[in-house]
C-alpha cells in the first residue's frame, strides 16, 4: 500500500493507527504514532473469476468424464495391482491382500510417458502438468504461452500435500543397502512440493508469482485462495491454481491404515451409517482464475463462476483429527461468508463437504454445517449437502481443487453431485441422501446465489471457498472493481 508514513512520539498513553486505538502502558512516557495516506488504487479490490477448469482422477480426464461418472454414480477404486505400485516396492507388494484405491493412470486417460516423461518427473508433477494443460486450454489462453505476450502476469498456485514419497522410499532402500551413490542428482527437485508449481510454469512460460502451499488435505483450497488474494490485490492479473497428488504407493498406505484412517472395507461411504474410513486416491485439479477486467479485455469466451469469498481457520485440537464440535470448521465457513459480502446463509445452495467417510470426521462436519447454516435447512435439504469422495476417493492435497471444479460444475448446472456410497442415513446426522428414488432433489434451490467447498487436513488446517454464479462477460453491464 502506498502512502506517506510519519512515526512520532507523543507523551500519551494512546495512539491512532487508521482509527483503531491501542493503549499504552502506563509505566511508558512514549508511543508510536502511524499515519497512512492510502492510494486510491489501494482501495479497490479486483473481482476474480473462473475460467478454465482441468482435472485427471480415478473417474477420467477432463471434466465431462468426471461429471458422466459422478451422476451415473460411479466410484473410481479397485483393487490394486503390483504394477500400480512404485518399481522399488514390487517386492514388498502382497497380492493376497486386497488393497483398494483410486488410481489416476492411463485406464483413466492419464497418460505417464508424455507427463512424466517417462520417470523424469514424480507422478504428482506430471498429474499438474496434465490437469493444467487441460483447463489453460479450456480457459483459452494457450496462446498467452506460445506467444509470451503478458506472461509476466500470469501466476502459478500449485501445491501438494504429500509430493514424492516413493523417491523418499527408494533413497531409504539405497541406504540401507550401502548404495547412496545411486541416488539421482534429481532427487531433490523431485520431492520438493513445489515442484508441480515450478514444472507447470516452466511448461507455459508463466512469469508471475510461483507459489505453493502444503497443508495436507487442504493444500488445493488453500493454493486457490492464495490466488485469489495475490488477483484482488493486483499481483497478477491471472493465476493457475490448484493441487496435485501421486501417491498410490505402499508407504503411504500403509502410514495412513496405521492412523486407522482408511476404510477396511474398501468402500468410501461418507455421510453412511456404515462409514469406516477413506479410500485413498490420486489425482490433480487446476483452475484458472483471473480477474474479471482481464477476462473481458482478453475476449474470453465463457466464465465459469465468481470466485467471491476464503478464509482459513485452525483447530489447535489434534494433529490427526478434528475438533469433534466442528468449530474450527464452521468459522472457516462464516469467515468465507464475510469475505463474500453474503449476509443470509440461505444464499448457499450446495455445500460439496470434505466429507472423507471417517466415523469423527464426518460428524465434526456436520455440526459444523448445521451450527453455520441451521440443522432445519442441512436436515430439509434447502441447502444440499454431498461428498463427492465417495466417488473419487480422497484425492489428498489435490481434493480441494477437484471439489471446487465440481461444485462450480454444480452451480453452473444447477444440479449437486450425489454421494456415492451413501445408502443407509446415519440418523445421528441426519445428512439426506441426494438424489436416487429414496433421496431428495438433486436440482439446486432457484434462489441460489453461491456454494461453497471445504477442506480440511491433518494439523487441524481449514479451508472453505465461496464460489457466485458469473457476472456476465458484457463490460457495460458490470463493474469489474468492487470497491470496499
Amino acid at each position: 500500500m502506498r502512502g506517506r508514513w510519519r512515526a512520532e512520539l507523543v507523551g500519551v498513553a494512546r495512539a491512532r493507527a487508521r482509527g483503531v486505538a491501542a493503549t499504552a502502558s502506563t509505566s511508558s512516557a512514549m508511543t508510536m504514532h502511524y499515519e497512512c495516506a492510502p492510494s486510491a488504487s489501494a482501495m479497490a479490490i479486483r473481482r476474480v473469476v473462473v475460467t478454465g477448469v482441468g482435472v485427471v482422477t480415478p473417474l477420467g480426464r477432463g471434466m465431462g468424464e468426471n461429471m458422466r461418472a459422478l451422476v451415473r454414480g460411479r466410484a473410481g477404486a479397485r483393487a490394486l495391482e503390483v504394477l500400480d505400485v512404485p518399481e522399488i516396492e514390487r517386492g514388498w507388494f502382497d497380492a493376497t491382500r486386497r488393497t483398494v484405491a483410486g488410481v489416476a493412470d492411463a485406464r483413466v486417460g492419464f497418460d505417464r510417458d508424455r507427463w512424466c516423461e517417462g520417470d523424469r518427473y514424480a507422478k504428482f508433477v506430471g498429474h499438474a502438468r496434465c490437469a493444467a494443460h487441460e483447463a489453460i486450454e479450456d480457459a483459452g489462453l494457450m496462446a498467452t504461452a506460445r506467444t509470451g505476450e503478458g506472461r509476466d502476469d500470469v501466476g502459478v498456485s500449485v501445491g501438494s500435500g504429500m509430493g514424492g514419497v516413493s523417491d523418499l522410499t527408494r533413497a531409504g532402500a539405497l541406504m540401507a543397502r550401502g548404495e547412496l551413490r545411486k541416488i539421482s542428482p534429481y532427487f531433490v527437485p523431485r520431492i520438493l512440493a513445489n515442484a508441480a508449481a515450478g514444472r507447470v510454469s516452466m511448461d507455459h512460460g508463466f512469469r508471475g508469482p510461483n507459489l505453493a502451499a502444503t497443508t495436507a488435505c487442504a493444500t488445493s483450497a488453500h493454493c486457490i485462495g492464495d490466488a485469489f488474494r495475490a488477483l484482488q490485490r493486483g499481483e497478477a492479473s491471472v493465476m493457475i491454481a490448484g493441487g496435485t497428488e501421486g501417491c498410490i504407493d505402499l508407504v503411504s498406505l500403509a502410514g495412513f491404515a496405521k492412523a486407522r484412517a482408511l476404510s477396511a472395507s474398501g468402500i468410501a461411504r461418507p455421510f453412511d451409517s456404515r462409514r469406516d474410513g477413506f479410500v485413498m486416491g490420486e489425482g490433480a485439479g487446476i483452475l484458472v482464475l483471473e480477474t474479471l477486467e482481464h477476462a473481458r479485455a482478453r475476449g474470453a469466451t465463457k466464465i465459469y463462476a465468481e470466485v467471491r469469498g476464503y478464509a482459513a481457520s485452525g483447530d489447535a485440537y489434534h494433529v490427526t483429527r478434528a475438533s469433534p464440535d466442528g468449530e474450527g470448521a464452521a468459522r472457516a465457513m462464516r469467515a468465507a461468508m464475510r469475505d463474500a459480502g453474503i449476509v443470509d446463509p440461505l444464499d448457499i445452495g450446495y455445500v460439496n463437504a470434505h466429507a472423507t467417510g471417517t466415523p469423527l470426521g464426518d460428524a465434526a462436519e456436520t455440526m459444523a454445517l448445521k451450527s453455520v447454516f441451521g440443522a432445519r435447512a442441512i436436515e430439509s435439504g434447502d441447502v444440499l449437502v454431498t461428498s463427492t469422495k465417495g466417488a473419487t476417493g480422497h484425492l489428498l492435497g489435490a481434493a480441494g481443487a477437484v471439489e471446487a471444479a465440481y461444485a462450480i460444475m454444480a452451480l453452473h448446472t444447477g444440479e449437486a453431485p450425489p454421494t456415492v456410497g451413501y445408502d443407509v442415513i446415519d440418523e445421528s446426522l441426519n445428512i439426506p441422501i441426494v438424489g436416487g428414488a429414496s433421496g431428495v432433489s438433486s436440482r439446486l434451490r432457484p434462489s441460489t446465489r453461491a456454494v461453497v467447498t471445504n477442506s480440511f487436513g491433518f494439523g487441524g488446517t481449514n479451508a472453505s471457498l465461496i464460489f457466485a454464479k458469473p457476472p456476465p462477460l458484457d463490460a457495460q453491464s458490470a463493474a469489474s472493481v468492487v470497491r470496499y
